[in-house]
């Protein structure tokens, strides 16, 4: 029986290993999305955003520029040199008109600009930008593949200008966001470009909406908090209280149910209001309510009601949760077909991205869950998320800002977090041999502890039952 016993040991504390160890695996796999900007020198840039029917578009032009041709010093806060470009506005849009051209088969369109904003790039000084935004008045019924664009700012004016074409959005082609990879560059010698811009493909759409989803994961903390709040349980059971689960593949299992209902949820909401079936509410009431479900589902974690049906409440406020999505592409200009492979594509993206969240997790959650620490954290973090989700709250309904989202981003910058999941897991790991060694793990449900030996129940099984 000992000789049997330490055997068993062994084995657990090898599959341990192994899962910590494919833990570790994920989080290498997983790709390391940065960030880029095409505003690395001080060129002038010109932005297009083509859809079935229309194409819009903005001229960046360097704060340098416009100060040694118009005279205009642009200084101080933000508002001042939005104040001061106004006053010079009609000029300044005069002047891009005739350096910025549009148009196909030997015609130019007329260009409508409208209005000036400011970027700031990474915070430098020597490469602040004005933007000059404007839509094509397109008189054909569908936007050709092949433009010809023109490009001339301040090319005679400055010295060894030059500028750079990029297509910002092209829906029917998978171009979303584009704001580092150039198309065509122009130059006093080459102030006209005719760019194709290649053949529409709704799988490019579908895949790079994949993306789109991915990084809705990556950079959205309300949705990130509200898996959270559902992963904290998974690995428990509700008899009078909440227990330990058995069985490590029943409840991964279990959580991967209750997310893909979350996704059958907004999938409804997000496909209606793409057929236009569903009008959407304001997005001010949207994002309240979402808010609003993580702090409601965190305080269920305290004071279950509907214990084991977390699937349940998945699927009540997933419906919000995809009225939210459906508004990422609501007010795209395309055709109904694009949108809907658009708001598909995301979909999966986000799916992907939630079970991704699920795997990195749940491994060290539920080694952790037989300690007597899991309780304190399964308290205190569910706690924590209803706070932070409350503040959400208040701040969207009252249009106020605490400021808390920048704390927030700070703590789940990714690739950044990957290192404090990964240290998490292994902690998790050390204390569960500890508390093993000094045999103080927390007894099994009666019903489950019979069942939690049986083959193929999952590597964790093995190695935590006693």
């Amino acid at each position: 029986m000992k000789t049997t016993r330490v055997r068993r040991n062994r084995t657990r504390a090898r599959l341990g290993a192994a899962a910590l160890a494919a833990v570790m695996a994920l989080l290498m796999a997983v790709p390391f999305a940065t960030s880029a900007s095409a505003h690395e020198t001080d060129q002038v840039y010109l932005y297009l955003s083509v859809s079935e029917n229309d194409v819009a578009g903005r001229l960046e032009v360097p704060f340098s520029d416009i100060s040694e041709v118009f005279g205009i010093t642009l200084e101080g806060r933000g508002s001042d040199i939005i104040a001061v470009l106004e006053e010079r506005l009609d000029e300044l849009q005069t002047y891009a008109a005739q350096h910025v051209t549009v148009g196909a088969d030997g015609q130019t369109w007329d260009l409508n600009f409208e209005g000036v904003e400011l970027l700031f790039p990474n915070n430098t000084p020597d490469f602040n930008f004005v933007l000059l935004p404007f839509e094509v008045d397109v008189p054909v019924d569908e936007v050709p593949r092949v433009l010809d664009v023109g490009l001339d700012a301040f090319f005679d004016e400055i010295e060894g200008r030059d500028g750079l074409l990029l297509i910002e959005n092209d829906w029917q082609r998978g171009v979303f966001d584009n704001e580092s990879e150039g198309l065509v560059s122009f130059s006093a010698a080459t102030r006209v470009h005719t760019v194709d811009l290649g053949d529409t493909s709704q799988w490019s759409n579908f895949t790079a909406s994949i993306g789109l989803g991915l990084d809705h994961i990556r950079t959205g903390p309300d949705h990130i908090f509200f898996i959270l709040v559902l992963l904290l349980p998974s690995v428990l059971i509700f008899t009078t209280k909440w227990e330990p689960a058995a069985s490590f593949g029943s409840a991964l299992w279990r959580i991967l149910k209750v997310a893909t209902m979350f996704t059958v949820a907004h999938s409804i909401t997000f496909t209606l209001a793409g057929l236009d079936l569903l009008p959407l509410p304001p997005s001010r009431l949207v994002e309240s309510i979402i808010a609003l479900s993580i702090a409601a589902a965190a305080l269920h974690n305290l004071f279950p009601v509907g214990a084991n049906k977390e699937w349940a409440i998945a699927f009540a406020f997933g419906l919000f949760h995809g009225m939210g999505f459906a508004g990422l592409v609501s007010g795209l200009d395309v055709s109904r077909s694009t949108q809907l492979v658009t708001l598909l594509g995301r979909n999966v993206g986000i799916e992907v991205g939630q079970a991704i969240i699920i795997l990195l997790m749940f491994t060290g959650l539920f080694v952790l869950r037989r300690t007597r620490f899991y309780r304190p954290v399964f308290v205190a973090v569910s706690l924590l998320l209803a706070a932070v989700a409350s503040v959400w709250t208040i701040e969207r309904v009252f249009q106020q800002d605490f400021n808390i989202n920048g704390a927030v981003d700070a703590a789940i910058m990714w690739p950044r977090v990957l290192l404090p999941i990964a240290i998490f897991t292994a902690v998790c790991y050390a204390l569960y041999r500890r508390e093993a060694a000094a045999d103080r793990l927390l007894d099994l449900p009666a019903d489950d502890a019979a069942h939690s030996d049986v083959a193929g129940e999952g590597l964790t099984d093995q190695m935590t039952s006693v």
